[in-house]
């Protein structure tokens, strides 16, 4: 916290975190990045910027992490989860809006680490251990959806 900040008063509601991500799916695996050699395990994806739709985030956020050139027509919502955001003070909500990726686009584009991301990693349910409470609840969607193994 700066010293421009004040903590929040009790009983205070602190904003959701508002993302997009993408969820890349090839043989039954999702792609998903480390940043900063750091092991936790990420969605490709970021904040929604003022006057940014939701599909165009999305867009923006694989460009810029995972070097993927996408439209918003290529994407379909698949469901947003709302869980307590990593490392943020308790109470803070992510509120993580993941799209699907349309499979003639999927097979199109050749994912590659940006200078946001160190590495690219293709998981599966196995990988729940190393994620955020986000990146888990996603994995353990997908896999209820029969989307990855």
């Amino acid at each position: 916290m700066t010293s421009a900040e004040s903590p929040p008063l009790p009983g205070a509601t602190l904003p959701d975190i508002a993302v997009a991500a993408v969820a890349l799916i090839r043989d039954r695996r999702v792609l998903m990045v480390t940043a900063r050699g750091r092991d936790v395990l990420f969605m490709p994806g970021g904040k929604i910027d003022t006057g940014e739709s939701i599909a165009d985030a999305a867009v923006r956020e694989a460009s810029e992490e995972v070097s993927i050139e996408l439209r918003p027509s290529d994407l379909h919502e698949l469901f947003t989860v709302a869980v307590q955001a990593h490392g943020e003070p308790v109470g803070r909500l992510v509120r993580m809006h993941v799209f699907g990726v349309d499979s003639t686009a999927a097979a199109s584009v050749t994912p590659a680490p940006s200078a946001e991301v160190s590495e690219l990693h293709w998981v599966g349910f196995d990988a729940l251990d190393r994620c955020p409470p986000a990146g888990a609840e996603v994995l353990q969607r997908l896999a209820s959806a029969g989307l990855i193994d």
